[in-house]
């Protein structure tokens, strides 16, 4: 019965106390009696993102490294859901999302995403978010969130470590060579700061050259250096 399949959410954090504050207490509402536990698997906060995750019955699991990879590994080998959902720390969940996913599921779709529209209202950054209602190419970045079986995702051996950068990408593109990766057809709330911070134009050319050198299999450390470099306010978890 799907009433019985619980989710594990799992969020990587570094300093993200101002958006733990608005993001744990929508996910223990949308989500209802769906959730078995929220992780937060933190890489050496000095902010408040420790207490507030405690505060807001949060699991904290303490990551040695600031890498998104390691930290979602780490924070999964405490979850005890049959269904993972990864959430960064800037987005803002769908309401009743947890049917969503566990509907999907029921129905053989192991793994998939939402659509997502900006916490903006500018124009290009709409054009983007309606880009995000196709599972093509760049589908399943993180900002789009992930939802994926616990058997898939320990098929797949969960995420390569040794991807610092563009993670996400690289799980996507394992798992639609063994399984099929769907788009929920609903928005999620993501946020524009790395926009503001740095200019539309500026963000989709690194997002270009970060995306090209991930196709032609440069080493993850260098793209992750070259993009930290092209973009400021840039997050590293």
């Amino acid at each position: 019965m799907t009433e019985d399949i619980k989710i594990s959410i799992i969020i990587p954090t570094l300093n993200e106390s101002k958006n733990l504050v608005e993001l744990l207490p929508m996910l223990w509402e949308y989500g209802g009696n769906s959730i078995q536990e929220i992780i937060v698997s933190d890489a050496g906060s000095t902010d408040a993102t420790i207490s507030i995750a405690k505060d807001f019955g949060a699991i904290l699991v303490h990551s040695k490294k600031k890498s998104r990879a390691h930290q979602i590994n780490f924070g999964i080998k405490e979850a005890k859901g049959a269904i993972f959902y990864i959430v960064h720390a800037d987005c803002r969940p769908a309401i009743n999302f947890s049917e969503d996913i566990i509907k999907n599921c029921f129905l053989g779709k192991e793994a998939g995403c939402y659509r997502y529209s900006f916490d903006s209202n500018n124009f290009l950054l709409k054009i983007n978010s309606w880009f995000t209602r196709f599972n093509g190419i760049f589908a399943g970045g993180g900002d789009q969130t992930l939802y994926i079986t616990r058997n898939l995702f320990e098929r797949l051996g969960g995420f390569d470590e040794k991807f610092t950068i563009m993670e996400d990408f690289d799980l996507t593109r394992r798992i639609k060579k063994i399984s099929d990766f769907h788009v929920i057809p609903k928005e999620i709330k993501v946020s524009a700061r790395k926009y503001e911070g740095n200019g539309w134009l500026k963000v989709q050319l690194a997002n270009l050259i970060a995306f090209t050198l991930f196709l032609l299999k440069i080493s993850p450390d260098s793209i992750k250096s070259l993009y930290c470099t092209l973009l400021k306010q840039q997050k590293t978890s």
